[in-house]
């Protein structure tokens, strides 16, 4: 937590109410978001007892299972689901523009432009919690392995055709959603606790009741009293107002109606079924509700800069799974291969450091924590000294001399970044601490001048110009290539079985990834 976040929270404590993180929002929000706000039985992971999905926050499409322990009852849910959320991921999946990229000739081995589909656009799921995208991922879990009929006419409990499709969507939303900055599956309460610091600790933070109840407390309430009400307050049955975010139920709704209410349905009784879906439309309801006036919070806040070109990667990513389901391509593995793991890895990294360094570049609050900590300065600029590299060809190399009250962590020689207005960024180094007036530095400009003997215009800060250099690079490098599958040594997995690879390594065998195990079945 950095020391902004704490001194927000800090201020939340001594206003009653939540206090600004951002000035900007930093996650892409579509204009039309499929809800999903799941609901599991207690006692057994992941059994599910109903859900609300929809786009339409008037209209949600409820889903129940009277009776979770029935298999075929599972399965006509998960059918129910597929029916309503496949249409809406489908929606996005012919609409595309073309763009250029590099790829590799096989032919010459040298890079080559070529055009290449990207969809215009791509669905977004949001659920009520942090535990609703692991739900998600359970559910995708469970699902993608199944065999239907069709596939298997003797294999038992055959699940409905578009059962395994939905499968494996949701893991790609699933494993996407540990992406940072990605945006296909966000959590609402993620979404909030980033733009919003509450009063609360992390984990109050992931009952959205409390959490809405500190950014948006009614009119002279303050968010301590809201939030405590939005987490305790019962009516004369015992029931709470306002129900958790889910997926899993309270306590007292189970026993004293929703058991009573399944013995009901066991027995045969007219109407029970009719009962529990009731039952089940009251628990989801509130929240299904928060989660749109979140959306509409969140509206409220202007898109950062560089939101769209994260939201562009979200859509070359779901062009991608687009064309591996259409191209046949078998579900995802239950267990990625040493040279998969390594590169998710690697990419998550690149795209943490990517989101630190956009995210302070968009909003100067965030910027404010990154001074804090001796990452960046921000300063006016006192005087320009032109200098020149050495060399057959001096290039310019201006010492900027700049006052500032920040206390950046300098080393000699240390790299600093600078965006321009063109959205460039310029380089410079640390050389030393102005001799005359305290807290004044000088830089040595490295680049973001042009190539000639001369800078091109505003390229070079001029006095009295407010300036904000950055330690930490605006577009971080991954790290180096990784080997292919075939090429790792025998300690790794070694090469797939029937090759040998250039390792020399003897092959081992490969595991079946599409086994039915007793942990596939929910």
């Amino acid at each position: 937590m950095s020391l902004i976040e704490t001194l927000a929270r800090m201020e939340a404590v001594a206003a009653g109410r939540a206090q600004p993180l951002t000035t900007v929002r930093h996650r892409h929000l579509s204009e039309r978001p499929l809800v999903f706000v799941p609901l599991t039985t207690a006692g057994e992971a992941g059994a599910p007892l109903g859900a609300l999905v929809g786009t339409d926050r008037e209209k949600p499409l409820l889903l129940t299972v009277p009776q979770p322990r029935d298999r075929d009852l599972r399965f006509a849910f998960l059918a129910e689901l597929a029916e309503s959320v496949l249409p809406y991921v489908d929606g996005f999946a012919d609409a595309v523009e073309w763009e250029e990229r590099k790829e590799t000739d096989p032919e010459t081995g040298k890079k080559v432009p070529v055009q290449v589909e990207l969809c215009a656009d791509a669905p977004q799921l949001i659920v009520p919690s942090t535990a609703g995208i692991e739900y998600v991922r359970l559910l995708g879990r469970s699902m993608r392995f199944r065999r239907t009929a069709e596939q298997e006419p003797e294999t038992p409990y055959p699940a409905p055709p578009h059962v395994p499709l939905l499968g494996r969507w949701f893991t790609h939303f699933g494993e996407r959603a540990r992406v940072p900055g990605a945006a296909l599956l966000l959590s609402m309460t993620g979404l909030l606790t980033r733009h919003w610091a509450t009063g609360q600790s992390v984990l109050e933070d992931q009952h959205l009741g409390a959490l809405l109840a500190w950014i948006a407390p009614p009119p002279g309430v303050r968010g301590q009293d809201a939030a405590e009400y939005a987490e305790t307050a019962r009516d004369a049955a015992g029931q709470l107002w306002c129900p958790p975010a889910g997926p899993a139920t309270d306590p007292a709704f189970d026993n004293r109606l929703l058991a009573p209410a399944m013995a009901r349905y066991d027995a045969g009784l007219p109407g029970a079924a009719e009962e529990i879906r009731t039952l089940v439309e009251s628990r989801l309801r509130p929240t299904w509700d928060a989660v749109w006036q979140g959306v509409d919070l969140l509206r409220g806040l202007p898109e950062g800069a560089r939101v769209a070109d994260r939201w562009k990667r979200d859509r070359w990513s779901y062009t991608a799974h687009r064309d591996r389901i259409r191209a046949g391509e078998p579900p995802q593995p239950r267990q990625d291969d040493a040279v998969t793991a390594a590169r998710k890895l690697s990419a998550r990294e690149s795209a943490q450091a990517q989101l630190d360094a956009q995210e302070a570049l968009d909003d100067p609050l965030v910027m404010a924590a990154r001074r804090l900590a001796g990452e960046a300065l921000h300063g006016t600029v006192t005087a320009v000294e032109m200098a020149y590299s050495e060399g057959k060809r001096p290039m310019p190399r201006p010492l900027v001399t700049v006052r500032t009250d920040d206390r950046p962590q300098l080393d000699v020689d240390a790299k600093l970044h600078r965006p321009l207005a063109d959205g460039r960024t310029q380089t410079a180094e640390f050389v030393a601490y102005g001799a005359g007036e305290p807290g004044t530095l000088v830089v040595r400009l490295t680049g973001g001048m042009g190539r000639g003997r001369t800078p091109e215009p505003g390229s070079v800060p001029e006095p009295d110009d407010a300036v904000c250099w950055t330690l930490f690079e605006h577009a971080p490098r991954g790290g180096p290539d990784l080997p292919d599958p075939e090429d790792t040594p025998w300690t790794h997995g070694g090469p797939p079985p029937g090759t040998t690879g250039t390792t020399g390594a003897t092959p081992l065998p490969a595991p079946d990834t599409d086994t039915v195990t007793a942990e596939d079945f929910l």
